[in-house]
């Protein structure tokens, strides 16, 4: 054990038991530091163990149970573990990609707080070598009449937009949804995706010792400081005293960082290399000696800073955005520094690599914190929390729930209401064309990236989760949002590759909140596997509740696929005269949990649809082969709404009208049923009979709807809608709720 280290704090600063649980940690998680240090920590190392140990960095509660999720696959090139994770896509490419929160710093702030969320997933990516090429959000909001919801809404979406279009990388898609239960905790997860070349893939693992440790971009300052311990705790009624805690981006740095680091990437002069994101200097720095198996020193007094008097407390737990860290070749600086300079950033030797796998810390010519750097993360807290599984709510029966008088008034309701109206005025503050190789716009069922470059192939990207299934099952919850996500990229044509998740929970030291995380966590798991759809990378994302109400269980599923030949892409807007409209998969019957259930009956109960994996699997292969045949060129894979829903969006999208039987049973069960493994297809009649034939001789269910035409969607004997009235009820409700006329019209 080396010997005592010198204070860093006054005089007067005393370890207190208060000053402890100020930093997150528990009693006994201060006595294991205590026993790991041998002598009481300064106040720079209570900070880094603070940092290291809460539940952003530390994954303490959950990492249990994300060991039993699948991560390997035929085409994965690297797991979780690393900033992203990545998967092969052929010809020497590979897509990069992952999705993180940024919940607590969106709901104090925000604008920067869905900004600096945007930013570091977008480092998260190039960090590896990878070219951002698209990006998505999934944003949940409490219910639209709480006094801060319009206020969060407006600032989340502005703070996307105003990094990723400066920044200049397509937003290509997403989720919005509203409930009464994220009303004191908004949820902002963000997602990217960049290319790279299977032979140059970065990673953070540093090697060699006596190597510099190097500082890469924007000066240190004090936003952000303890902002991953903030996020690793519920909000009370001081949520405003934490508003310092909230990191402030600069997208048009980090575009120059990118094209630096890039450019670096080409000269050979990279051992290792990490973003600073949570925990910032600390975290990076752990981490790269850590899997390198070696020590780190660095010295502050080198540090590029922007505020003066920083301690050595505040530069360690600083989380300003658009920095690196990096392990360099020594006879590659002055080529490194240069490119650096160009790009108008710093560049700062501040550490060197050690064999003595301690992580010290130099401030003002002083040692200031020496710690053993392999049990700062190995070490760390790890819990097998009491969990309760939870009871799944009964099936209901269509028949107990009562049938719309107007099933045309039904449908008109759910197309405006907040959860599936259109999302226009959302995705049209963001860029979704930059860079040129966007192929489908938000709205349809995935976006859709040319691979630039390559003659043929695109990339598809989906996310997706419905939380209220969760609430009523969390295992088919998670499992669903895993099948969901699937069913999307398929119905474009993709063949899914991989997934990242963002799970998004409660306090996990409540044994009923614990359970739900277990539980969707297996379903998850389960649907995964069933699909040879691994978890590649992501992000959990705990403690999420205001004063004791948490929000709903929110296991977010981002996912990638390939379409080897992007002249065969289905899309939701290309519906045309005389196409004929098939159903694969069986008629609606389920309608607990449902949106209908949720809107037109104000009612939260029963258990979501069953999720048939195998189903699923048979039902995605069979549509994406005719796809992929050009036989099918539109198709909407059918979720939210059931199937009147999915009919109405895609005659309001392609501007053309539809005649259909929706099929026998309960009017709102076949029309509003949530039932899963379904899409809508349509076909010339010239390949009616091949897709019938083959249907049959696979026992894939498929049955005709009708024909495509003229203005109206007509549902026979169930209701006639004009294209008009459904396109008005679709597209008012945003504008409406955002511009306050909603509220005026409530109010009055």
């Amino acid at each position: 054990m080396n010997g005592p280290v010198t204070e860093t704090r006054p005089v007067d600063t005393e370890i207190t038991p208060e000053l402890v649980a100020a930093h997150g940690l528990k009693p006994d998680e201060y006595e294991r530091v205590l026993a790991l240090v041998g002598r009481t920590p300064t106040l720079t190392e209570l900070g880094i163990f603070s940092a290291m140990w809460n539940e952003h960095c530390s994954y303490k509660s959950s990492k249990r149970w994300l060991r039993t999720l699948p991560t390997k696959g035929e085409r994965v090139i690297q797991g979780p573990g690393e900033n992203a994770g990545v998967v092969d896509i052929g010809d020497g490419l590979c897509v990069v990609f992952k999705m993180e929160s940024h919940n607590h710093p969106s709901y104090i702030e925000p604008y920067q707080g869905a900004a600096t969320g945007v930013g570091g997933i977008l480092r998260d990516v190039f960090t590896m070598g990878a070219r951002p090429i698209a990006a998505m959000n999934a944003l949940r909001f409490g219910e639209p009449n709480h006094p801060k919801t319009r206020h969060l809404v407006a600032g989340v979406v502005a703070g996307v937009g105003g990094y990723g279009n400066s920044f200049g990388v397509p937003t290509v898609g997403g989720e919005v949804n509203f409930h009464k239960r994220y009303n004191g905790n908004c949820l902002v997860n963000a997602f990217a995706a960049g290319l790279a070349k299977t032979d140059a893939i970065f990673y953070s693992k540093a090697e060699g010792v006596g190597l510099p440790v190097v500082y890469l971009g924007a000066k240190t300052g004090r936003d952000g400081v303890g902002g991953a311990t903030m996020a690793s705790a519920e909000f009370d009624e001081n949520i405003e005293e934490k508003r310092p805690t909230v990191q402030v981006g600069d997208p048009f740095t980090e575009k120059c960082l990118l094209e630096a680091c890039l450019e670096l990437m080409q000269t050979g002069a990279v051992i290792a290399i990490q973003d600073m994101g949570a925990a910032g200097l600390t975290c990076s720095a752990v981490e790269m000696g850590a899997k390198g198996d070696l020590g780190v020193e660095l010295d502050l007094d080198t540090v590029p800073v922007r505020e003066a008097k920083m301690t050595a407390y505040e530069m360690m737990l600083s989380e300003s955005q658009e920095r690196m860290l990096m392990v360099l070749r020594p006879e590659k600086r002055d080529e490194a520094e240069a490119i650096f300079v160009k790009w108008g950033l710093d560049f700062a030797i501040v550490g060197r690599t050690t064999d003595d796998k301690r992580f010290r810390i130099l401030w003002e010519g002083r040692e200031v914190a020496n710690l053993p750097i392999m049990e700062l993360g190995d070490e760390a807290p790890e819990y097998d929390r009491p969990h309760v599984a939870p009871t799944p709510r009964p099936v209901l029966d269509a028949a107990s729930i009562p049938a719309p008088r107007d099933c045309g008034a039904a449908l008109l309701s759910l197309l405006g209401s907040p959860d599936l109206c259109s999302r226009r005025w959302v995705f049209e503050q963001y860029d979704t064309l930059i860079q040129g190789n966007s192929i489908q716009r938000p709205g349809g069922d995935a976006g859709v990236v040319r691979v630039d470059g390559h003659p043929t192939k695109a990339l598809a990207f989906s996310s997706d989760v419905t939380p209220r299934y969760c609430e009523a099952d969390p295992y088919l919850g998670g499992a669903q949002a895993v099948a969901e996500c699937w069913r999307n990229l398929t119905a474009v044509g993709a063949e899914p590759l991989a997934a990242t998740d963002n799970l998004n929970f409660g306090n996990p030291e409540k044994p009923e909140l614990m359970g739900q995380f277990a539980r969707a966590v297996e379903g998850i798991g389960a649907a995964c596997n069933a699909l040879s759809f691994p978890i590649v990378s992501g992000n959990v994302s705990l403690y999420n509740e205001t004063q004791g109400q948490a929000i709903l269980p929110t296991p977010t599923i981002g996912g990638v696929g390939l379409i080897e030949d992007r002249r065969h892409v289905a899309r939701v807007d290309t519906l045309t005269e005389g196409d004929v409209l098939f159903l694969v998969g069986q008629d609606g019957t389920h309608l607990g949990a449902s949106a209908y259930l949720a809107t037109i009956e104000e009612r939260e109960e029963g258990a979501p649809p069953p999720v048939d994996l195998a189903m699923e699997k048979r039902h995605g292969d069979f549509v994406r082969t005719f796809i992929r045949s050009g036989a099918i060129r539109t198709c909407h894979d059918i979720s939210d709404g059931g199937l009147a829903v999915a009919l109405a969006e895609m005659c309001i999208a392609s501007d053309c009208g539809a005649e259909v039987d929706a099929g026998e049973g309960a009017d709102h069960a076949v029309l509003f049923g949530e039932d899963q493994a379904r899409y809508v297809v349509a076909l010339c009649e010239a390949d009616v009979a091949a897709f019938e034939a083959a249907a049959a001789e696979t026992s894939i269910p498929v049955r005709r709807l009708g024909v495509a035409g003229k203005d109206r969607l007509v549902i026979a004997g169930r209701l006639d809608l004009s294209i008009d009235a459904m396109t008005v009820a679709h597209e008012s409700w945003f504008p409406s709720f955002m511009s306050g006329r909603i509220e005026a019209a409530q109010t009055a």
